[in-house]
């Protein structure tokens, strides 16, 4: 059995498994978030059950994840290079704030830095940052188009910039960096968008959400190993496809909670291998699961199938690292051939092998997703809590 209810609408098999609960003071930004149960969490039960042998030493883990934290880690020069385009950009939008001109495409009331730039958690290789910018007036496409021109004339005046509008907004880039505009609106806007002439409801929402993001993130992860980990986890996203589908923001949840939540006095963050191996443990228990905090944030619904994919490839790493095989988790080492979540690997004698999907599609051909219903209760709290 996989973690706790499994399966879904319209047919799919479920499954359930109840275990004790934490405590209330575990609960965190996790559940004050997301309003999910938490999955079984060993950190909470350990007089309850007792280790049969010694702690090994785990330095070499911590070393193992501090190496490669440096190493996914970008450079000071891919900083800087990132840092002056986004220091230009920001002072060309907060000039439109104050003195627009001759400028009335639209009116920008505000310009917020969201992103894993901003966070100081961005891997080595993604030059780029994001900004969201708040209008005042309606985002139509032609006055996102304007202001997209608007930023990228005064920006050739010193330099060569590529200006392209997208969905979201407009990303504006030179020979070393990107940064990507994101466009919202005011809140009271919002219920007055028009598809056919305004930016997507649902992508001016989640641009809401990424402010929020943003904030809860500064007010919560200022500890080192906190980004430490996420740094780690978004790395692990990007080589595992199974986990590619969990958002960031997820992942930050899970990273500040595996890190700062616990029972010790004070609550003083763990140690980074400690975090580590709490993280997989809770994302193979269920975290990620129908009813679990992992998959109850507003705007970050997982498919059931990517639910089970993910929980599966947890359960699979999580018994390669009890083996010791923590260098190809984190991909210091690498096996040519080999791939430890789609094929079995032998450690040390210890056979391990991928587990079989859980989940089974229904057959009536139902979506394999949060109901429509809910989707759109969703857009509205998230309109009204914005």
């Amino acid at each position: 059995m996989r973690g706790g209810g499994r399966g879904g609408i319209g047919g799919g098999k479920i499954r359930r498994n109840r275990g004790p609960v934490p405590p209330p003071h575990a609960l965190g930004n996790m559940r004050l978030l997301n309003g999910g149960k938490l999955p079984f969490d060993l950190t909470f039960f350990e007089e309850i059950f007792p280790r049969a042998t010694p702690a090994p030493d785990d330095s070499i883990l911590s070393t193992a994840l501090l190496k490669r934290n440096g190493d996914i880690a970008p450079s000071t020069e891919e900083i800087q290079v990132i840092q002056n385009l986004v220091t230009r950009i920001q002072s060309i939008l907060e000039t439109l704030i104050l003195t627009p001109g001759t400028f009335d495409a639209c009116q920008v009331d505000e310009v917020r830095q969201v992103g894993s730039f901003k966070q100081g958690t961005i891997l080595a290789g993604h030059k780029t940052a994001d900004f969201v910018v708040i209008l005042k007036t309606l985002p139509t496409r032609e006055a996102v188009e304007a202001l997209c021109n608007r930023v990228a004339d005064e920006l050739r005046q010193t330099e060569c910039v590529r200006a392209t509008v997208t969905t979201r907004g407009f990303d504006l880039s030179n020979v070393q960096a990107t940064v990507r505009v994101l466009i919202t609106t005011v809140p009271h806007n919002i219920r007055k968008l028009d598809a056919d002439i305004h930016l997507d409801a649902k992508i001016v929402n989640e641009h809401w959400q990424a402010i929020r993001h943003s904030r809860w993130f500064e007010e919560n992860c200022h500890n080192s190993t906190v980004k430490v980990l996420i740094r780690i986890l978004r790395d692990m996203r990007q080589r595992y496809p199974s986990f590619q589908p969990i958002s960031t923001w997820m992942l930050d949840l899970l990273a500040h909670y595996a890190v700062m939540n616990n029972p010790g006095p004070n609550r003083q963050a763990l140690p980074i291998n400690v975090a580590f191996r709490r993280t997989i443990a809770l994302m193979a228990t269920g975290m990620y699961l129908p009813g679990y905090a992992g998959t109850s944030m507003r705007g970050h619904n997982l498919t059931y199938e990517e639910q089970d994919l993910a929980t599966a490839a947890s359960q699979t790493l999580l018994r390669v690292l009890a083996q010791g095989g923590y260098r190809v988790i984190l991909g210091l080492d690498t096996c040519k051939g080999l791939d430890i979540i789609g094929s079995s690997s032998v450690w040390d004698a210890v056979v391990v092998s991928p587990l079989d999907k859980v989940y089974e599609k229904p057959v009536d051909g139902e979506q394999d997703k949060i109901d429509d219903d809910q989707d759109a209760e969703e857009d509205d709290e998230s309109t009204m809590e914005a």
